[in-house]
């Protein structure tokens, strides 16, 4: 269910994009009013998020890749069934049907 789980992360990565402007925000004004210790803080909690972030991309990344992956396997064995379909058919004794031309 690799496309389920895309959909997850993309949730995800929607709330830890409000996290980082939240706590960007909040360390902006942290700065403005001269609270180092909030500001250390905030900054650290806004990499933190900013880490998930990238987590959850590289695991989409992955997901992503093997869904193409899955996806082209698939794609190539229907077409080997439609070559080996195609092959056995010409081997029938059945005479082709021909298109009588329109008048």
């Amino acid at each position: 269910m690799p496309l389920r789980d895309l959909a997850i992360i993309a949730g995800a990565q929607r709330v830890e994009h409000y996290e980082m402007s939240a706590y960007g925000t909040a360390r902006t004004i942290a700065e403005k009013l001269d609270l180092d210790d909030a500001v250390e803080l905030l900054q650290q909690t806004e990499d933190e998020e900013k880490e998930a972030d990238s987590k959850l991309t590289q695991v989409a990344m992955t997901l992503y890749e093997s869904t193409e992956e899955e996806e082209g396997g698939k794609e190539a064995e229907n077409e080997e069934e439609m070559v080996g379909a195609s092959r056995s058919s010409r081997g029938s004794s059945a005479k082709p049907a021909t298109r009588k031309a329109s008048r």
